[in-house]
């Protein structure tokens, strides 16, 4: 069994939030037609959306262009490693597919109220709490984690980050902005 599978709502746990949007999204969907956008944005969430899911996380909800992911703290540096996953493949996946494209994520560790909500009858898992607003606000152009997220980190995953100020976060190592 699997903490998504044997989650009882509503409840309170200790989550990796996280949010990834792609760039240049709304110039893209102004160009095309609703129908290949959908089935566009269908298969590019069902590609990220198993990233996720096979990494021990959900993809909670999509909102256009943006995901908003979820994992048991426990799973934060698979997290991590979906994440910097689903932004190299979503990428190429888009590029294939005609939209040259980056995907940029932010991520925060903490505190969340997981329940179903929605009109009655199509309630659909969410997460509420501070812990998701802050992930929600922090700047990204690339890859960004809270310092609570790099202090969970092992190690080697830590190394694949470098300390960006102000104010403080961690940013992909490969990112090219100023330390």
């Amino acid at each position: 069994m699997s903490f998504w599978t044997d989650l009882r709502l509503p409840s309170e746990h200790e989550l990796l939030v996280g949010f990834y949007d792609v760039r240049g999204y709304m110039r893209y969907a102004e160009a095309t037609e609703p129908r290949p956008l959908l089935d566009l944005m269908t298969g590019y969430f069902a590609c990220t959306g198993k990233i996720v899911a096979d990494a021990g996380g959900r993809l909670i909800k999509t909102l256009g262009d943006a995901g908003l992911v979820a994992f048991p703290a426990d799973h934060t540096d698979a997290g991590i490693q979906a994440v910097r996953a689903l932004q190299a493949i979503g990428r190429d996946w888009l590029g294939e597919r005609g939209f040259k494209t980056a995907i940029l994520a932010k991520l925060h560790i903490g505190p969340v109220a997981v329940g179903r909500v929605g009109s009655p009858g199509e309630e659909i898992i969410d997460v509420y709490g501070r812990t998701v607003n802050i992930a929600a606000a922090l700047p990204s152009t690339g890859l960004a984690v809270t310092p609570a997220v790099f202090r969970s980190l092992q190690p080697d995953t830590r190394k694949l980050f470098k300390k960006h100020t102000p104010p403080i976060t961690y940013i992909d190592a490969e990112d090219h902005r100023p330390m």
